[in-house]
């Protein structure tokens, strides 16, 4: 995600440059190579928010439950979103699919071929179902009360210099 924005930022750097530099050749299809490359970031890293309990959520609500309804609501709310991503994979697999079929290219100068750009919804929710099931399965099967609460990370998720230690060490 890191090289995508490394990538946009020094494109339209490069954009801006030459607009003030030599306008007659600056990139004119800078802002949408930025634009495909920013979508392609978010998609990715949207399965580590999920990882990381980053989505919007309501917190507050959820802190005040006590463990028992916590575990409920947190599987109901990854179930509700493993749905929902997978639904994403599916439509976003027939708008690539449509793309290519129809053959899709951006109407800058680039040419740039629209399935690429729309496969990164697909991708994107396919890395969030993943996270989700994990997730699911965690809360299903493998819930912890003093250790899976709202906002926490997952032993083996934490900076190894934050890890709390282990009980038996």
């Amino acid at each position: 995600m890191g090289l995508l924005g490394l990538i946009a930022l020094v494109i339209g750097l490069l954009q801006v440059i030459g607009r003030y530099i030599d306008p007659a050749r600056a990139i004119s299809y800078a802002e949408e190579v930025i634009v495909y490359l920013i979508i392609w970031a978010i998609m990715i890293v949207s399965s580590q928010l999920v990882r990381r309990d980053g989505h919007v959520r309501p917190d507050l609500v959820l802190r005040l439950l006590p463990p028992r309804y916590l575990r409920l609501v947190e599987i109901f709310n990854c179930l509700v979103a493993v749905v929902f991503c997978a639904a994403l994979v599916w439509y976003g697999w027939q708008i690539v699919d449509t793309s290519l079929l129809i053959d899709e290219t951006s109407s800058t100068d680039l040419q740039f071929p629209m399935w690429i750009y729309y496969l990164a919804l697909p991708v994107g929710s396919a890395l969030m179902l993943v996270r989700y099931l994990i997730r699911l399965v965690r809360f299903t099967f493998y819930f912890d009360p003093e250790t899976m609460t709202v906002g926490h990370l997952f032993q083996e998720e934490m900076p190894s210099g934050l890890a709390a230690p282990h009980p038996d060490r």
